[in-house]
């Protein structure tokens, strides 16, 4: 009896996977050339200007946030990320039994771990009273 040995991954699916791939880099190639070659070319003064619903731009478009405003969103892409993986390990627990819940829960303390850290460094203090004291550490 003859052993059928498969290989990993099939080869007609390599196969359709580089098809797929030359297919849609050609299209796109296809797509760019002509959007080049029928664009207008033309350049200008009033060409190189921005436009923002018809309103003259005012100033300068680079605003300069506060730090804090992007430690929030750090957090919030940290803490999203953290609210996926334990939605998709909640999906399935019952089929990862207790090794599922012994790795949630490493990655729940290594989390909590991090943020008492970041708790002791002061990553989380940026309202007025932070800022007073602050204020007064630089004073003295």
């Amino acid at each position: 009896m003859e052993k059928h040995v498969q290989t990993f991954p099939p080869t007609e699916d390599l196969a359709a996977l580089v098809l797929y791939g030359i297919i849609a880099m050609a299209l796109i190639t296809a797509l760019m050339g002509i959007t080049w070659w029928l664009g207008h070319k033309s350049r200008g003064g009033r060409k190189e200007d921005p436009y923002e619903s018809g309103v003259l731009p005012t100033g300068n478009a680079r605003l300069r946030e506060p730090v804090p405003f992007y430690l929030v969103a750090i957090f919030f892409i940290i803490f999203d990320v953290e609210a996926i993986f334990i939605a998709s390990w909640a999906v399935a627990y019952d089929l990862l039994g207790w090794a599922g819940f012994w790795q949630i829960t490493f990655f729940i303390v290594i989390l909590f771990f991090g943020l008492l850290y970041l708790w002791k460094l002061g990553g989380l203090d940026w309202g007025p009273a932070a800022h007073r004291k602050r204020q007064r550490a630089t004073d003295e």
